[in-house]
């Protein structure tokens, strides 16, 4: 169910009625302030008009409201420096007037909200829905017949789509054993059989259905993908039972498999999390609460009521403010841009950093401190960045590593410019597509470095007990393991070896001995089935540059079989 408008009026004022502490407040100047005040207030503008306009939200519902309540901490922050408050109802208003003003709902943040909300009900005439991922409609129908279908708009007046209305399936054109006079309110969904939402998310389902009817015209296909799920019967009977009986006899089965009588909150949670891991034909954001009993229609107003309330589920995006841009090098030389991020909180992940990917996409994206990011969870683990918000007026500083700097072939050394690619290589030289060290990782790695035991790759060969046990943090008993550990790579096989080092792959041919191989030309690798050009140039370029070279002079000196 779309709360956005409605809830907004109200949202903005309670945003704005509790004082932000002074360590939340940016370090900014009076010019400053007033300059990122008005950018945001700019961009949320243009969201409003591209939702009036369309239906289309360029962003996430839940990005939304937290732009929202960064512009009314800030305006909090600076009331001297602060334009208006956005008008999200303004021009949202259309040609028709809904036979029944829709509300809205507010959105109750959690579980002690709800209970609250509840307690002060009495727990009593309590019924719970699923919260619908869709565009909200109401339908007139008099004598049965349908005859107006119309968008939310403001609450009081919406856009006319009833000759939308009339092409999908899902909206009866005529309801059996109906009275004289039904409004029916609702949401169009877009139809996605299976959909589960903590595996799927929204998967854009509110955007598609959005789109389709923001069109001139809706064609037979697009409108069989399009369902309806009634929410209530605003000038139906008083009490829920009556009016889930009137809606099933008027052929409305969703409405009322979708609505349950619940006496508590544990009632509520299960249905939630029912609603949110197992299959629906819907996108699913969230819970609905209901009072049975409420007001007679002709009294409510476009603003959300007492008697409903939404409980959403954890947010599948988040607005993050960037703290610093940092880069990291890998063993192959890539740098990788990481954003550091004010925390944010995605289902039960904290969220901190994420990766920009590439060099190339960072410098694309511009991303600087102090910019505001879009992250999401992939796979329901990974953050990952799906956009830029919007960013910062004045633009920080950032200079990134030079990649003429870092190849495949740099940093075998331990020096202050190779600290992270020489540290990626020991991590890939003793795990698994290495040498398979157990017990060593990247801290344990860092910490033989910090002690000044490891400048080279293979300077670890070397390491006695007694010199381990004197690293901090690797007690005598550990120092034993390790040493053993170092020991036994002695005896990985050439192969294992050559793969440790950070060969490229050789396509199918087989690994003789040290002399064989690197006396081989780039003509003669690329001779070999599975080799191509580019390839055998690497290959050669591994084999005969000094570094490898060192490292396998050094095995031939410690015995290693195959140098």
């Amino acid at each position: 169910m779309r709360n956005r408008w409605p809830w907004l009026a109200a949202g903005i004022a309670g945003f704005c009625s509790g004082a932000v502490p002074a360590a939340d407040c940016p370090d900014w100047t009076p010019a400053q302030a007033r300059q990122e005040l008005n950018a945001l207030h700019a961009r949320l503008d243009d969201w409003n008009r591209a939702y009036r306009a369309g239906g289309q939200s360029p962003v996430d519902d839940a990005v939304y409201d937290q732009a929202l309540q960064r512009f009314a901490g800030w305006r909090e922050c600076f009331p001297a420096q602060s334009p208006a408050p956005p008008a999200p109802l303004a021009g949202a208003g259309g040609s028709t007037r809904a036979p029944v003003v829709q509300t809205g709902l507010a959105k109750l943040p959690d579980a002690a909200a709800l209970a609250a909300w509840m307690q002060a009900r009495g727990n009593r005439d309590l019924w719970v829905q699923p919260k619908a991922d869709g565009v909200a409609v109401t339908l007139l129908y008099l004598d049965g017949q349908l005859r107006q279908a119309a968008s939310r708009g403001d609450g009081v007046r919406g856009s006319d789509w009833t000759v939308r209305a009339r092409r999908i399936d899902a909206v009866p054109r005529q309801l059996p054993h109906a009275p004289a006079r039904v409004v029916l309110q609702g949401e169009l969904y877009w139809r996605v059989p299976g959909h589960v939402q903590a595996r799927d998310g929204g998967a854009n389902a509110r955007s598609a259905v959005a789109g389709a009817l923001a069109r001139d015209a809706l064609d037979a296909a697009t409108a069989a993908k399009i369902g309806l799920f009634v929410w209530d019967w605003p000038d139906g009977p008083p009490g829920m039972p009556a009016r889930l009986a009137g809606l099933k006899a008027m052929g409305l089965d969703d409405s009322v498999s979708y609505t349950r009588p619940v006496g508590s909150l544990a009632e509520i949670r299960r249905w939630r999390e029912r609603w949110y891991r197992q299959a629906m034909p819907f996108a699913v954001d969230g819970t609905v609460v209901r009072q049975g009993h409420r007001p007679a229609a002709a009294t409510w107003q476009a603003a959300p009521p007492a008697w409903a309330v939404a409980w959403k589920y954890p947010a599948a995006q988040a607005l993050a403010e960037v703290r610093a841009v940092s880069f990291t090098v890998g063993r192959t030389g890539r740098i990788t841009p990481v954003l550091e991020l004010r925390p944010v909180q995605l289902d039960d992940h904290r969220v901190q950093r994420v990766s920009v990917g590439s060099l190339r996409r960072w410098r694309q994206l511009d991303i600087r401190p102090g910019d505001q990011v879009e992250v999401a969870l992939a796979g329901l683990t990974i953050p990952r960045l799906r956009s830029v918000v919007w960013r910062t007026q004045q633009r920080a500083a950032v200079t990134p590593p030079d990649p003429q700097t870092y190849d495949a072939l740099s940093c075998w050394r331990a020096e202050a410019a190779c600290r992270q690619q020489f540290l990626a290589r020991l991590q890939w030289l003793g795990g698994r597509q290495g040498l398979q060290l157990d017990g060593l990782g990247a801290d344990t790695w860092q910490a033989l470095i910090d002690a000044g035991l490891i400048h080279g790759l293979l300077d670890w060969m070397d390491l006695t007990p007694a010199q381990l046990a004197g690293v901090p943090g690797i007690g005598r008993v550990r120092a034993d393991t390790l040493a053993q550990t170092f020991a036994s790579a002695r005896g990985r096989s050439f192969e294992r070896w050559l793969h440790a080092l950070g060969m490229p792959p050789a396509g199918r041919t087989g690994l003789p001995d040290w002399s064989t191989l690197s006396a081989r030309r780039a003509s003669q690798w690329q001779a070999i089935e599975g080799v191509g050009a580019g390839r055998a140039g690497q290959l050669a370029a591994f084999f005969g540059h000094p570094a490898v070279r060192e490292q396998a002079a050094r095995l031939h000196a410690a015995g290693v079989p195959g140098f």
